[in-house]
């Protein structure tokens, strides 16, 4: 992992979505609600949770295509609050969508998709410079030159999901959020994507935010990892610190569904089932969202939000209650 300094900085990020439950009422939708993290260049922050916790908000907001509600957005020491930065943030930022089915336009042969992010900037003065580059990252990701003037529906899934990469790679960005890019797949191809994006970011220098479900595919991938439950962040640390040792109850349970290729090591670990389901974004708990679902619930943790705070070195947990819940679940060990 890179030691330089950090490259994406969010500060209290909030995205609030307005929902109509009456008439000429609305109410906000916390979707990501006071969300802070940073990335180092050439760093990898995994971003897991359950379905509709904001992680693809969390990774959307980011790069404006909802205009947040609260917070700062600052990259590479800069923050992003204009236009004119935005359109400077968009050359250097982009996005790897989850489905590669919808996020592709159908109507368009495989180079003009690629080359679209090339029209839009500008950033090629000639065809001859414009087919050039296609042509080089199509390279990139493993695409023959024969498959540039065909259309996106004569290809499987991963050949689809390698053509939107190419294009997330045309503008030489530095920073990329990858959307659950490997859900939609089948396992086999899972990995070959994966080690893709391995390749491609020692290659080309590249940072990402990688939002997943999938637990193994995230820590095969990542540098750090963040949790995330209810639009707020429950905890973050290095990969294998979280793996190892998750301090925070919804880590734990979350964690304690991954399955162990070790039949022995299988057998000994026991699952943390919740209780209950996910409360709705849009009438949440007051206080720590978690609480409803917790063993180790208090009665402060229905007063106050628990601060998210550093309790080792890069080791951030929100929990009132670490001590009691680590008692608690003393001799239950997920490796």
């Amino acid at each position: 992992m890179s030691e330089e300094k950090n490259l994406l900085e969010i500060r209290h990020l909030k995205e609030y979505f307005p929902v109509t439950v009456g008439f000429f009422k609305t109410k906000p939708l916390k979707a990501v609600d006071d969300v802070s993290f940073t990335i180092k260049k050439g760093e990898t922050l995994g971003l897991v949770g359950e379905s509709g916790c904001g992680k693809t908000t969390v990774g959307r907001t980011i790069l404006q295509l909802y205009k947040p509600t609260g917070g700062e957005i600052i990259y590479d020491g800069k923050e992003v609050k204009t236009r004119a930065d935005l359109a400077k943030f968009r050359k250097k930022a982009t996005m790897v969508f989850q489905d590669p089915y919808s996020s592709l336009n159908p109507r368009m042969t495989v180079s003009d998709i690629i080359a679209e992010p090339l029209d839009v900037h500008g950033l090629c003065a000639t065809k001859e410079e414009r087919r050039a580059r296609v042509l080089e990252l199509m390279d990139y990701v493993g695409l023959n030159s024969e498959h540039a003037s065909r259309y996106a529906h004569e290809f499987s899934g991963g050949q689809r999901q390698r053509i939107g990469i190419a294009r997330a790679l045309a503008v030489n960005p530095e920073f990329i959020v990858c959307d659950e890019p490997v859900s939609a797949l089948d396992v086999s191809i899972q990995a070959q994507v994966i080690n893709m994006f391995d390749e491609l970011q020692d290659r080309l220098g590249l940072t990402y935010l990688f939002i997943a479900h999938d637990l193994l595919v995230v820590r095969h991938i990542s540098d750090r990892i963040a949790v995330m439950y209810l639009g707020k962040m429950v905890e973050m640390a290095d990969a294998d610190e979280i793996y190892d040792r998750p301090l925070h109850p919804y880590s734990r349970s979350l964690l304690s569904s991954v399955p162990l290729p070790d039949p022995r090591s299988a057998r000994a670990n026991k699952r943390i089932v919740l209780e209950g389901d996910i409360p709705s974004p849009l009438s949440a708990p007051s206080g720590c969202p978690f609480r409803t679902r917790c063993p180790y619930a208090q009665e402060d943790c229905a007063a106050t939000m628990p601060e998210f705070r550093e309790v080792e070195k890069g080791h951030f947990v929100a929990c009132h209650h670490l001590d009691y819940a680590e008692k608690m679940q003393k001799g239950v060990q997920l490796r």
